[in-house]
């Protein structure tokens, strides 16, 4: 489908839309900036420092410290309280994640873990024997196991017709049966 505006009606709207946004961008800060001189002059005196003495200006010094202490302890007391309710609405949420018990499971990974490592963790740090599992099992010698089979060798072709229609179909199933095997 066709777009009614062209490229470059588009391009021409889209810089437009821009350049408005960013005179009410600025706009808003310069607004910010105007708020928060007209409220500072509202809350703070302005300082006259001229033409005090050693004495005063120490005194001034004093009332200044004591009212940064104050706002001081203003600011740590609704501190804490914001940390402490951000941490009562985490409980809350996980409260009602149980509630609901709908919570998403972390995915489960295989690890393979040693015997060694298994007890050192169900029993802690007081296990100090180290558990080889392969020293107990049965050594196989492997010159017993070429003497059981011995291995024929000849024709194979004889092989192939001896074995070949039912006959040779016959004779395997006389050889599984027999309890020498051959």
């Amino acid at each position: 489908r066709k777009s009614k505006i062209t490229a470059s009606r588009k391009l021409l709207l889209k810089s437009l839309m821009l350049a408005k946004a960013k005179e009410e961008w600025d706009q808003e800060i310069l607004d910010k900036q105007a708020e928060k001189e007209r409220y500072l002059s509202e809350r703070i005196a302005p300082l006259h420092t001229s033409g005090l003495s050693l004495s005063q200006l120490q005194d001034l010094c004093k009332e200044l410290h004591e009212k940064v202490e104050i706002v001081d302890e203003e600011r740590y007391d609704i501190e804490a309280k914001c940390n402490h309710n951000t941490r009562e609405i985490k409980d809350l949420k996980i409260k009602v994640l149980d509630l609901r018990g709908k919570f998403k499971r972390p995915p489960l990974r295989r690890v393979r873990v040693s015997a060694d490592a298994m007890l050192r963790a169900l029993l802690g740090s007081k296990h100090k024997v180290s558990m080889d599992l392969r020293a107990n099992l049965k050594s196989v010698k492997k010159e017993d196991t070429e003497k059981e089979r011995p291995v024929e060798v000849g024709d194979w072709r004889k092989n192939v017709e001896a074995m070949s229609g039912m006959e040779g179909r016959k004779k395997m199933f006389d050889a599984a049966k027999s309890p020498t095997g051959q």
